[in-house]
């Protein structure tokens, strides 16, 4: 745990350092992308990866999201106003880091700016917690989510409550 801690406030770091790079400069070949938002990791123990990130670490719950069945499908816990980790159960899948958040202007545009490049890209959809999302995988398996956040989903007003 001490390992993804580690990660996590290097991640903050980075982040809050890219987001002011891109904000003073026009120069980003990525028009429409506007910053990290999250890190997604898949944890053995739900309850005990959210009492952990909440207590231990002092990083309070924004929000989570359901399944069909009433169970917990993951827990956001807040870092910053703008970021995030992402917990979600293993539910049988691989634990550890599975994919990192960024937040865009539009999905559909930067959708056309991937697939224009070559990159492998799925299509656009909302989930229950009412982002609209894609994902970009690289050539060894790693995703990138791509978030729209409009004002209606749980980021956005996640990130508004943040005082």
């Amino acid at each position: 745990m001490r390992g993804i801690a580690l990660f996590v406030a290097g991640l903050v770091v980075g982040g809050v350092a890219v987001h002011a790079a891109v904000a003073q400069s026009n120069l980003t070949p990525n028009k429409g992308i506007t910053g990290m938002n999250h890190v997604g990791i898949i944890v053995p123990d739900l309850d005990k990866a959210v009492a952990y990130y909440t207590k231990t670490l002092g990083f309070p719950e924004a929000f989570r999201s359901k399944n069909d069945k009433g169970e917990t499908a993951l827990v956001y816990v807040q870092i910053s106003q703008n970021t995030f980790v992402e917990l979600q159960p293993a539910n049988g899948r691989p634990t550890g880091i599975s994919h990192f958040g960024v937040v865009v202007d539009s999905t559909k545009d930067a959708v056309a700016i991937f697939r224009g490049r070559g990159a492998t890209v799925a299509d656009v959809n909302v989930s229950p917690t009412k982002a609209v999302l894609s994902n970009v995988t690289d050539p060894f398996g790693n995703r990138m989510e791509l978030a729209q956040l409009p004002p209606e989903s749980m980021h956005y007003q996640a990130m508004q409550r943040w005082k």
